[in-house]
């Protein structure tokens, strides 16, 4: 399936959507993002934290690897763990941050930019998302 993105108030209405076809397995779900820098995937990550409620200022973890937020008691979530990999050149680089521990809990939703430079490392994600700019400007998101 693919969607088109042409404004935020788009984003907006696609990350609520896609926040809606979510629920929590028996370990954490995995969903990672995959396109050029600039595609979307950090503004993508942003509007789902505010369809699940986070009200901090959500901002790209490139430099600090990861951020973790926790979410309100209506989700089904408990918390919202942002990976960039953009930095990091295995997927062995993921256990310092806790992966592995933070896969365990179903209570988490991980999403993490950059899959194809850890990919090594990582289970069969619950949700591929892929985002590719248009020439005029507009993102088009994949979900595989």
């Amino acid at each position: 399936m693919e969607k088109t993105i042409r404004t935020l108030d788009d984003l907006e209405a696609e990350a609520v959507f896609f926040v809606h076809t979510l629920s929590p397995g028996t370990k954490a779900t995995l969903v990672t993002l995959s396109g050029e820098l600039g595609a979307g995937k950090t503004a993508f990550t942003k509007a789902v934290a505010r369809a699940l409620g986070v009200e901090e200022t959500v901002s790209s973890p490139t430099f600090v690897l990861e951020k973790i937020y926790l979410l309100p008691d209506d989700q089904s979530f408990k918390r919202l763990i942002h990976i960039d990999a953009y930095r990091l050149e295995k997927g062995s680089e993921l256990a310092p941050l806790g992966f592995d521990e933070f896969m365990q809990d179903s209570g988490n939703l991980i999403l993490l930019e950059w899959p194809g430079k850890v990919a090594d490392a990582l289970p069969v994600p619950s949700k591929k998302l892929s985002f590719t700019v248009q020439p005029d400007g507009a993102r088009t998101i994949s979900y595989d």
